[in-house]
């Protein structure tokens, strides 16, 4: 957070100007800090400011109140400059309890604003956490953050007293007095968020009664404190002109679906088990039946994925959709898409193993389950969006290259895309790329592999298009003919010209963007999730005068035509990634050059200080 005007008067106190802020909710999972920092998030957009969102919270449905494990957290970077991170460090954290305050103490900033419900911090919530007095006694808490210590709770209380509510239900409304507070602390708009609360609580006056009052009495608060001595404004950003929304990566995906159903004119059939991050794409797509969607929760990802290949097979767009597990289920299923040569569409959202390991946590260490995560030689198409709003395009992207191709493509999103956020211009349908297809109904010369010279595709037919009955399957076919063959020499073919199909997607992928020089000391390759991380970091070493750039890959396999001359075009070559190192090793393999992995496996995004550091310690040993 950085000021950058004279403090200015306004309502009685000073009001400073910054160009971005960070604020981090955190409380116990059934304090509504999800929820708290949607509407924040809300008003951030309605302010005009660019944002991006983190929410954290615990793989339990109800984790037990005050523990450690069970905190929730939901933290939002807006600026009135290009925001790539929900931020690093915090310059306010909130936090309504003990156990917030233990977890989350550490991201605060020295001299960061820290707000903290008093009224939680007792005996019970205390030895829960882990504390063995309360830290809010302690002089050097003081010292060190602007301490600002506030019974929400009881003031809840205060303003809804007369509300024929129970105590429980009560409060339940106190996020919305820490939500109106900070609202207030930061030149927020609260029109949006009391417009959600009459909308969502129409069936219930009282409810949205206490809840208004309560947002209120927060705002107030602010304003009438003595201790809150100034509060900030942050101005809009400048942004292209258009129509906006806040838009999560899962949403994304999911509308990116819709988008080429309509493109297409084909219905998309959508196959999918429930599983954690990926349950909310299969959701927001049951919303839309009336955009040729057709949704199945199938019984099993086995199933899921069938269903998705039959459809295919049939002539809809087969999607299905899960997480690493649920991928390594779907694995034979989707062999036998690729020896098909059907068009797939998988999803994959990626998240912390292995096995159920932390579900509600990020990670992008799939990759290699992506390239080569199925038996024997079965290569198909991987993508990886880069921002929550990206998710749109490479999803109506997949269904293209499917279709076009006749082969499966795999897009790798991850949990902090999916239930991050961005404002997203919604874009003109018209300037959506067409999705070329033709299902043959010629019989004339027809044949289930006979191929398209320039993309090596095999027809398309509908089941039940006269003259062109034919059969597919897992076990291996003739070229051209499409018959059962177990011939050494047609096996080869078959295994190298699925192989050169996937390659020649290739010929779709745009000359690579360069963030930076075309040559110099170092070039930082990124994929999916980290783009925002390695984008700030870069540009901050920029700024300094360091001869860096970066490039962010979106085609995975196949990899750009041009990436091989770019790696050559710098001395060092630093591969940020949230796995072990896993697109490292795929760059070496490929091009034989030295690149260097920097590599966290914490379940959260990788912070832009720490890829800083990665580049100036690489750029530093080239000295």
């Amino acid at each position: 957070m950085s000021e950058t005007a004279t403090p200015v008067k306004g309502a009685g106190k000073a009001r400073k100007e910054l160009d971005r802020a960070v604020i981090r909710f955190a409380g116990d999972s059934g304090d509504g800090m999800q929820l708290t920092g949607e509407q924040f998030t809300t008003e951030s957009a309605w302010a005009g400011n660019d944002l991006a969102t983190l929410p954290n919270f615990p793989a339990e449905i109800r984790a037990p109140a005050g523990t450690l494990f069970g905190v929730s957290s939901f933290q939002l970077q807006f600026g009135s400059q290009r925001v790539y991170t929900p931020g690093d460090r915090l310059d306010c954290l909130v936090a309504m309890n003990p156990a917030a305050l233990k977890v989350h103490l550490a991201d605060l900033k020295p001299g960061g604003l820290l707000i903290v419900n008093t009224a939680a911090f007792e005996k019970r919530n205390l030895d829960k956490a882990g504390y063995a007095s309360n830290p809010l006694d302690d002089a050097a808490l003081a010292e060190r953050y602007r301490l600002h210590k506030v019974d929400m709770s009881g003031l809840t209380h205060q303003a809804i007293a007369d509300l024929p509510l129970n105590t429980k239900e009560k409060d339940r409304t106190k996020n919305f007095f820490a939500l109106g507070l900070v609202s207030w602390i930061y030149t927020r708009p609260l029109e949006p968020t009391l417009d959600w609360i009459m909308k969502r609580f129409a069936k219930n006056q009282t409810v949205a009664e206490a809840n208004t009052r309560v947002l209120k009495a927060g705002h107030a608060f602010g304003e009438t404190a003595e201790f809150f001595e100034e509060s900030y404004r942050v101005e809009r950003a400048e942004m292209a002109p258009g129509l906006y929304r806040a838009m999560t990566g899962n949403r994304a995906l999911a509308w990116g679906l819709l988008a080429a159903a309509q493109r297409s004119s084909l219905p998309v059939v959508y196959g999918a088990y429930p599983i954690t991050p990926a349950s909310s794409v299969l959701e927001e797509l049951a919303l839309h039946k009336r955009f040729r969607i057709r949704t199945i929760q199938a019984e099993d990802e086995i199933a899921a994925v069938t269903a998705a290949i039959g459809a295919a097979f049939g002539g809809a767009i087969g999607v299905t959709c899960s997480s690493g597990p649920g991928i390594a289920l779907k694995g034979e299923a989707i062999g036998l898409a690729v020896t098909a040569e059907l068009p797939l569409v998988i999803l994959n959202i990626q998240r912390a193993g292995p096995s159920t390991g932390m579900p509600t946590k990020t990670e992008q260490a799939d990759l290699m389950q992506a390239l080569y995560g199925r038996n024997s030689e079965s290569p198909i198409v991987v993508l990886a969006p880069a921002t929550p709003g990206d998710c749109f395009y490479v999803a109506y992207e997949a269904v293209r290259i499917a279709v076009k191709y006749m082969a499966p493509v795999m897009v790798l999103s991850d949990g902090f895309l999916a239930n991050g956020s961005e404002p997203w211009l919604i874009p003109d349908p018209a300037t959506l790329p067409p999705i070329d297809l033709q299902f043959r109904t010629e019989r004339e010369g027809f044949f289930p592999y006979l191929r398209d010279p320039a993309t090596l595709a095999r027809p398309w037919v509908r089941p039940g298009t006269p003259g062109l009955e034919h059969r597919i399957g897992g076990i291996e076919k003739q070229d051209v003919t499409g018959n059962i063959s177990y011939d050494p020499e047609n096996h080869d073919h078959m295994v190298r010209t699925r192989a050169e199909k996937v390659r020649r997607v290739a010929q779709e992928i745009s000359p690579t963007s360069i963030n930076g020089p075309a040559t110099g000391d170092l070039l930082v390759v990124g994929w999916g999730g980290t783009y925002g991380s390695i984008t700030a970091a870069v540009e901050r070493a920029q700024a300094g005068g360091q001869s860096v750039a970066s490039i962010h890959l979106r085609h995975l396999n196949p990899l750009p035509p041009d990436l091989g001359h770019i790696l050559r075009e710098y001395r060092k070559i630093l591969v940020p990634e949230i796995n072990s190192g896993q697109l490292v090793r795929v760059l070496r393999a490929e091009y034989l050059v030295d690149a260097v992995g920097f590599n966290r496996v914490r379940g959260l995004p990788l912070a832009s200080e720490d890829i800083q550091d990665a580049i100036n310690q690489l750029i530093g040993s080239q000295k």
